[in-house]
């Protein structure tokens, strides 16, 4: 079993992160994301969560000999759960492998948090658990100390994908007031020409 763990700052505040979150894909940096599909979604009534259950089909850039082993296919499947707190502003995922997982195991979890001492940006940490199944069991060290690395290198592109989605979402933004005080101005002065 191996472990991974990241933080990050984000500098964007936690309502943008959490709402580009849903846009998160597809984006350049992470291509190999090709469908994401909600499969449920509520409002718990009394504590006002958001629950979110998503799955996420990707296409795998994988060695020939895995792909073998996995039966051909580069399509690989992703569930994702999620949970929204407005309340105490804490965005929670976990994401686990469906494909191969019996081989595999990889559980993940993110959490979105508020920075306590600036509002306008949001922690970011991310965990991860790594365990190759028993099939592997005489390679399993060297899977997982292969799986690990190449989650540590994906985890670092997908949060670089992640800012350039918050840099879009603030660009647009940004393009909307401007366009809104544009109108203001214009409908200033016509009102002032009229008189």
């Amino acid at each position: 079993m191996k472990f991974f763990q990241a933080f990050h700052k984000f500098d964007h505040s936690w309502a943008q992160v959490t709402a580009a979150n849903w846009q998160k894909y597809p984006n350049e940096q992470c291509p190999h994301v090709i469908a994401v599909d909600v499969l449920n979604r509520h409002v718990d009534p009394v504590t006002g969560v958001l629950h979110t259950e998503r799955l996420l089909t990707c296409n795998q850039n994988a060695p020939a000999l895995v792909l073998k082993f996995l039966g051909g296919s580069t399509l690989s499947y992703v569930r994702e759960t999620s949970e929204l707190d407005p309340r105490t502003q804490k965005l929670t995922m976990r994401t686990e492998n469906l494909t191969m997982s019996n081989v595999l195991k990889i559980n993940e979890s993110v959490t979105y948090t508020v920075h306590p001492q600036d509002h306008s940006t949001t922690l970011f940490k991310q965990e991860a658990q790594i365990v190759a199944g028993s099939a592997l069991s005489r390679f399993s060290s060297y899977v997982e100390d292969f799986c690990l690395k190449r989650f540590h290198d994906n985890a670092a592109v997908g949060r670089a994908g992640f800012e350039n989605v918050l840099d879009k979402f603030k660009a647009a933004r940004l393009e909307a007031a401007s366009q809104l005080e544009k109108l203001e101005k214009a409908a200033v002065a016509a009102s002032t020409a009229s008189l």
